[in-house]
């Protein structure tokens, strides 16, 4: 199995269309037992059937409907979206639904991408066709056993709510599961349901995963327990690129609890009885470290060098016409420079992995993103064959792109440890050695030069962002980096509407490698991109002194799905209403991962408890226009977490280095948003049967620019860097 799809685009094109194609019979296994699983004696005869069953779904002699997800559940509500499209397509009863993770397997790779992931707001999108597939495979197998059963023809038995009818003949799904078993499955694609006849896909629906969410009953990484298994913490080096020189590990041995200090690649491990024996016997080591070539790494002078870095020419990324010519011609000339720092993801479950290794291959439990790097790395570490490596997917506690790093990184470790101890370890982050443990969101810094014509519009536009490359040095490099261009650094610049509609313009890249381990982070270059674009134009508004939503009518004219998500929030925000005293509002739209959203941010100034004014969110307006919404309660959801979780990184996060150390460890010095900080919020979906895009990641990207512009509103003071801050 590899680990990345390809070492080319041209590859990866290739291995894309391969399955693209086997999309309809590339999701069928020949594991009779799939079916009638609830009855081992039913389920040990239809084994000894030759049957292909379906990889997604099995349905049990009990009537339940077991959907396997070839994705991760960590908070984006796939494991009930998911689970829709098949249960459209079967007709199946809704509460018989039942969901799991799928195993680590070729067969729920990515359709896009190749590999088993999780990411970049893909996964409804993406399984659209290939889960309706499924259910509609597993229909027409229960329909023609309950047409052999009935002695009628196929097209005489109808299906409804679990149910298989035929005149006054029934039989439910589970009394059928035997006998559909041993039908060979359909070979050609089948037809699916048109959208006028769904009734499930489109209808808002409670999440499967809630009840036990709320009783306590999922089971997190964290979660992971069984005789026999003891834990882990590493000490690492307290500047990226370090490494251990020597060890004392008297002291660490001497706490109760503690069975082993073991050196690893990232560190040195202490393995202990419990969590607690753990993390006291690892403060308790002595460790001389090689702090490397990183050890004078700090942010003030990295922003200097990028700020030189913006005044000279990088790599183009776009370009048309004769942008200094045109500027030249301007009747009035807007510059300005944006900066932004690097973010942890810090999700609420810090990073952990359980390993057990055994002569029979080797178990890992963690809640994950990357399962195909995942099983690689372990293979390698372990000497196994892939094969031999089981990875056992558990909820995620939140990930935000940080459990899916190139190296597996986490996981990478957690292999280490048990095979240096010798013993099943669980490997445990504290919440410090989260935020101080690397993969950050980068830091930025872009400089922007735009011409306007006598009516306020922008005639030519001069754009260069300085900022660490996500794929540089990765496997994913060759794909994503073209020309010195990764894709991710510039996106929502380079292929901004507004700069692309223009005769005259240019967009410079530069990617200085700092050491500072760097990764995607929610909603990745449109994360900082958005907060820089929709801040210029709001710029360019005031400046030709028309309404900012006015100004972006006019400028997205020719945008359509743009302009309804802007029409409906300021529609549903009231825009141009009087406000109460002390408040301004702010807009912004911009179109992510397929998906189109426009937002408005209601806010006032408040008095800060050491003196000053900080920023108060009251109230927070999107409009979605992501295609077909599945289920649009969920879409809701990605919504206000998107925002809320935006908010945060617009008012608070921020990540320093000193001397080569984080300075930040925690929530009390890296702030993510508080409960009392949380706006009203009302969500908006645009009805639209447009080409779908993605809901987790792109409710994250505006919100910082709406905050900002409804700041200049409210005080004509233009905020240019993130985490907002008020002059003093």
């Amino acid at each position: 199995m590899n680990a990345v799809p390809s070492n080319s685009r041209r590859q990866f094109l290739k291995t894309g269309a391969l399955i693209g194609s086997g999309l309809v019979v590339g999701f069928v296994l020949p594991a009779a037992s799939r079916f009638a699983q609830a009855d081992p004696a039913a389920a040990a005869a239809a084994a000894a059937q030759p049957f292909a069953p379906n990889a997604f779904l099995r349905v049990g002699s009990d009537d339940s409907v077991t959907v396997l997800l070839s994705h991760s559940e960590m908070g984006q509500g796939i494991w009930t979206g998911l689970a829709m499209l098949i249960a459209e397509e079967l007709d199946a009863d809704w509460s018989t639904i039942k969901v799991e993770h799928a195993p680590a397997a070729q067969a729920y790779a990515h359709t896009a991408f190749g590999m088993q992931m999780t990411g970049g707001s893909t996964s409804t999108w993406s399984e659209f066709d290939r889960y309706r597939q499924a259910g509609a495979t597993a229909r027409a197998l229960l329909v023609a056993a309950a047409a052999q059963r009935f002695g009628v023809p196929v097209d005489q038995v109808r299906t409804e709510n679990g149910v298989a009818i035929a005149g006054d003949k029934r039989a439910r799904y589970g009394e059928l599961a035997l006998d559909a078993a041993k039908l060979p499955p359909p070979k050609a694609p089948l037809p699916l349901k048109d959208a006028k006849d769904w009734k499930i896909i489109g209808k808002s629906t409670k999440r499967l995963d809630g009840p036990d969410k709320i009783t306590g009953k999922a089971k997190f990484g964290m979660d992971v327990q069984f005789d026999g298994l003891f834990t882990a913490v590493v000490a690492r080096s307290p500047v990226f690129g370090g490494s251990v020189k020597s060890f004392d590990a008297s002291k660490a041995k001497a706490v109760a609890g503690v069975r082993d200090v073991v050196q690893v690649p990232s560190g040195v491990a202490v393995i202990a009885d419990h969590y607690w024996a753990a993390k006291q016997g690892r403060d308790a080591l002595v460790i001389d470290w090689d702090l490397g070539p990183n050890a004078g790494l700090d942010t003030v002078k990295l922003r200097e060098q990028f700020r030189a870095l913006a005044a000279t020419e990088g790599a183009v990324a776009g370009q048309a016409g004769d942008v200094k010519g045109a500027l030249a011609k301007a009747a009035k000339t807007l510059e300005a420079e944006y900066n932004v720092p690097y973010l942890a993801h810090s999700p609420m479950e810090p990073l952990n992995c359980t390993v057990k290794i055994d002569a029979d291959g080797c178990d890992v439990w963690t809640g994950t993103q990357f399962q195909t790097v995942d099983q690689k790395v372990a293979a390698e570490i372990t000497g196994l064959k892939p094969e031999q490596v089981r990875i056992h997917t558990m909820f995620l506690g939140g990930g935000f792109g940080r459990r899916a790093t190139p190296t597996s990184d986490f996981v990478t470790e957690a292999v280490h440890v048990a095979k240096a101890a010798g013993k099943p370890v669980k490997t445990v982050w504290s919440r410090e050695d989260d935020v101080r443990g690397g993969y950050y969101r980068p830091m930025y810094l872009q400089r922007a030069r735009i011409g306007l014509d006598a009516q306020g519009l922008p005639i030519a536009w001069e754009h260069v962002l300085v900022g660490q490359s996500i794929t540089a040095g990765t496997p994913f490099e060759p794909m994503m980096v073209k020309n010195g261009i990764d894709a991710t650094s510039v996106e929502g610049v380079a292929d901004s509407p507004y700069i692309t509609g223009l005769k005259d313009f240019r967009v410079d890249l530069h990617s200085p490698r700092t050491g500072i381990p760097v990764l995607w982070w929610r909603s990745v270059g449109h994360s900082y991109n958005a907060f820089v674009m929709e801040s210029l134009v709001d710029e360019l508004a005031y400046a030709a002194g028309k309404d900012p939503v006015e100004y972006r009518r006019t400028l997205l004219k020719d945008h359509p799905r743009h302009l309804a998500a802007l029409d409906l929030v300021a529609d549903k925000s009231r825009w141009g209403s009087k406000l109460e005293p002390g408040r301004g509002r702010g807009v912004a739209v911009h179109e992510s991962f397929g998906s189109y959203i426009a937002q408005v941010a209601e806010v006032s100034l408040v008095d800060q408890p050491g003196g000053g004014k900080g920023i108060r969110v009251h109230k927070f307006f999107c409009a979605i226009d992501c295609g077909i919404a599945v289920n649009p309660d969920g879409v809701h959801a990605q919504m206000e977490s998107g925002i809320n979780f935006g908010l945060g990184a617009a008012l608070h996060s921020a990540l320093s280095f000193k001397d080569g150390r984080v300075q930040e460890s925690n929530y009390h010095d890296y702030r993510v948003l508080r409960l009392d900080e949380a706006p009203q919020i009302e969500v908006h979906i645009v009805p639209s049967t447009e080409k779908m895009g993605g809901a987790g990641e792109p409710g994250t990207a505006p919100v910082a620019a709406a905050v900002a512009n409804a700041v200049y509103a409210l005080t004509q003071q233009r905020l240019r860097e993130l985490p907002l801050r008020l002059p003093a």
